[in-house]
């Protein structure tokens, strides 16, 4: 799950709603996946890594899990995949077992850790925005945090 969030940099709802087929072909998981998001209704497309792959390929073995399945159930009946909440009690619990505090980390550091990594590394906010599927590239600055500071220092690097 932590692998996926990083990798998927979808929130929390879409994250705990994936299905097993969402991500998979056949009896193998997909380098890249696409899901449209509840929040926008937008689809948003998404890179699983080697290590995320892994990860989910022996997570849907353990657990035995169907195409049609929700990749993260829910051991309560009525529902077919885990909460939200619970999602996030989970992450409370990774966070708190790392040494970091609970209170500053919480699910959605894990849809923009990878945001801001890639915008660190190449200060492409128009690929941050299509990888967030934000509708507006504002948005996207606000998100990241981007601050003036920074803003000039691309102005600086950028030559006419």
């Amino acid at each position: 799950m932590f692998n996926l969030a990083i990798d998927s940099k979808l929130r929390g709802c879409d994250l705990v709603n994936l299905h097993v087929r969402d991500i998979t072909h056949g009896n193998k998981v997909l380098a890249r996946a696409m899901v449209v998001q509840r929040k926008t209704q937008r689809p948003v497309q998404f890179e699983l890594t080697e290590p995320t792959r892994a990860a989910v390929t022996a997570w849907i073995e353990k657990a035995k899990l169907k195409p049609e399945q929700c990749l993260f159930p829910s051991r309560i009946s009525k529902s077919a995949h885990v909460s939200t909440r619970q999602y996030a009690r989970i992450v409370h619990q990774w966070v708190a077992a790392i040494g970091l505090d609970p209170t500053i980390y919480g699910t959605h550091t894990m849809r923009r850790t990878k945001a801001t990594l890639i915008y660190r590394r190449t200060k492409n906010l128009r690929a941050v925005q299509l990888l967030l599927g934000h509708s507006k590239l504002e948005s996207t600055v606000r998100y990241l945090g981007i601050e003036v500071d920074d803003a000039l220092e691309i102005s600086e690097q950028t030559e006419i």
